[in-house]
């Protein structure tokens, strides 16, 4: 079984990622019919896409150094490398524990529980906001792509929630603002515990 088997069969990650950024709204009715499994979408899509931010801040920050104030500082690689790849690790959980809390507040919003139509979700949702990451060689593009990515994300997995987790419209919203808080704060319980990891 491929890791890449939700989408070999349709042009690959290249044919997903265009899908996902240019027609998200035709893409997700393709995503939720197609089989798939856990380790097939994160070794296949979210391990590689999530790779390009940790990997090109470390090497914009290695090749530019951080810039405070106007003034350029000279980055120490292996202190910059650690910190991607600990980005990288945090990428990843932040990911699969995501899929978890969607598939689990599904019931609450009149959806259903389904982790492998959540785990699609935030895997293909997150396309815009990993693919931005590429900015992030350049550190002071880096951030305003960021941001710009992410809200594209937010637009894709608005627009996905519904139809993969069957929430009725009239929920739909409030399940998509629940997901967003729950994605802010996994995201800071993450960074608090790796921030006191020795």
């Amino acid at each position: 079984m491929s890791a890449a088997e939700p989408f070999s069969k349709r042009g690959g990650v290249v044919t997903r990622v265009r899908g996902m950024l240019l027609r998200p709204a035709l893409t997700w009715p393709e995503v939720e019919g197609e089989p798939a499994t856990a380790r097939g979408l994160m070794l296949g899509y979210v391990a590689p896409l999530a790779a390009i931010g940790p990997v090109c801040s470390a090497l914009g920050l290695i090749l530019f150094g951080p810039s405070i104030a106007g003034i350029h500082l000279k980055a120490q690689p292996l202190e910059t490398i650690g910190g991607a790849l600990i980005d990288y690790l945090l990428s990843l959980a932040t990911a699969y524990l995501l899929a978890l809390v969607i598939s689990a507040l599904g019931p609450l919003f009149g959806g259903r529980t389904d982790r492998i139509q959540a785990l699609k979700l935030v895997a293909y949702s997150g396309t815009a906001v990993w693919l931005a990451g590429v900015f992030a060689l350049y550190p002071t593009l880096g951030f305003p792509m960021a941001i710009l990515g992410a809200l594209y994300s937010l637009y894709a997995l608005f627009l996905g929630l519904p139809r993969l987790m069957r929430a009725p419209g009239d929920r739909a919203l409030t399940y998509f603002a629940v997901v967003i808080l729950c994605t802010g704060a996994l995201a800071l319980f993450l960074r608090l515990v790796t921030g006191f990891m020795p």
